[in-house]
């Protein structure tokens, strides 16, 4: 069975960001990650607005947006403007959670709710029906290129059967350290959509790199 890859743009180069671009629009990847940091929420400032309204102009492939932000309900309506399909933000960040998936459902946008390697999956029992996906992360988030945490797919096999005990169509997308070594593993325990930022864009060829991803399944 296939899967979703959305290559991140965390780790290509900005220099040549256009050339990036137009790489995933001609590959076989199937939506484009972009990491909006604020420098609060997580120790790091990436992206903002006028960049990812940049990439939707030349973007063949949906915008799969993951907000690591304070306050990511003032920004909901702005990010929907510049081209998100899916908004995610992150649990940890919103205290009126299921408000906030409802003003991103209310814009057509895909809903997907973010959580930081030390929050159990248990806290999700709640919001599980109102969510599109959940994003889980298998790195600290704030850099690219960290090494996957192993304890990781015990986590993501208790979402599975939470999905699944809630009888919902959630996706679960991973985010972080994802190579060619794992990837076979995270989608046997329920991965739906993966995110792989260095194992793409430090390649030789990241097109025939995505292409070799794409071939592998569960």
């Amino acid at each position: 069975m296939s899967y979703i890859l959305s290559p991140s743009i965390l780790n290509s180069d900005f220099l040549r960001l256009s050339d990036s671009i137009e790489m995933l629009n001609n590959s076989e990847a199937d939506w484009i990650h972009i990491d909006v940091m604020d420098g609060s929420f997580v120790p790091n400032i990436s992206i903002g607005l006028p960049v990812v309204e940049a990439i939707n102009s030349t973007a063949k492939k949906p915008l799969d947006v993951h907000l690591m932000i304070v306050n990511p309900d003032n920004y909901v309506e702005r990010f929907y403007e510049a081209g998100a399909k899916i908004l995610t933000v992150h649990y940890e960040a919103c205290p009126h959670l299921h408000r906030t998936l409802q003003q991103i459902k209310a814009k057509g946008m895909k809903a997907g709710v973010a959580i930081n390697p030390h929050t159990p999956v248990s806290v999700l029992e709640e919001i599980i029906p109102f969510t599109d996906m959940v994003l889980n992360m298998t790195v600290n988030p704030g850099f690219g290129g960290q090494k996957f945490i192993e304890t990781s797919l015990k986590k993501i096999e208790k979402l599975k059967s939470l999905i699944t005990k809630m009888n919902a169509q959630t996706l679960i997308q991973v985010d972080g350290g994802v190579n060619s070594s794992n990837l076979k593993q995270l989608l046997n325990v329920g991965v739906d959509v993966i995110v792989a930022g260095s194992v793409i864009f430090q390649a030789p060829n990241p097109s025939a790199t995505i292409k070799e991803l794409k071939q592998i399944s569960r």
